[in-house]
């Protein structure tokens, strides 16, 4: 794996801060129905609609191919870091939203200094959590009616999962 500035490479999976020319393909993917789903429709400002968050385009072979975002809470008592992310529908169930978790949770453990990261998927969202799993995230527990639902009329339980440093499981090219 090579981390450049911001970037971060494997020999498949590219992850590059999101700029300008990544806004049309990103909000594309966003808008899918399968993303739509999970993520609700983009905001109008979005990918610049959460400034306290750093979003990285997600590039395979080339293309755009998704999203990934992390926070930081930097409070020395509290300190640690969440993830969030999508990936096109059509490139599903190929683990790349894996590889861009276990590489930003690496970026997050070596570089940034965390020791623990939350992730919180909603609780139906299966294939996110096999995904999750698979880099070593653990279930906590379940937020009770946490996330309103797309629609905007009913509500959600999520999972709250994280994963410890000492958890963590390198990927091929760690």
């Amino acid at each position: 794996m090579e981390h450049v500035g911001d970037r971060i490479d494997t020999s498949r999976v590219s992850l590059r801060p999101v700029a300008e020319d990544h806004v049309d393909a990103l909000r594309r993917i966003h808008s899918r129905p399968e993303v739509v789903r999970w993520w609700d429709e983009p905001d109008a400002a979005f990918p610049w609609d959460e400034p306290g968050s750093t979003r990285l385009t997600i590039f395979v072979d080339g293309r755009i191919a998704g999203m990934i975002q992390y926070w930081e809470e930097d409070e020395p008592k509290y300190r640690h870091a969440g993830i969030d992310l999508f990936v096109d529908p059509d490139l599903h169930g190929r683990g790349i939203g894996t590889e861009a978790v276990r590489r930003v949770a690496k970026h997050l453990f070596d570089v940034r200094g965390h020791h623990r990261l939350e992730i919180d998927p909603a609780a139906a969202n299966a294939a996110a959590i096999r995904a999750y799993e698979k880099v070593g995230f653990r279930p906590v527990g379940i937020t009770r009616r946490s996330e309103r639902d797309p629609d905007g009329r009913g509500w959600h339980d999520g999972l709250l999962m994280d994963l410890l440093a000492s958890e963590y499981t390198p990927g091929d090219d760690d």
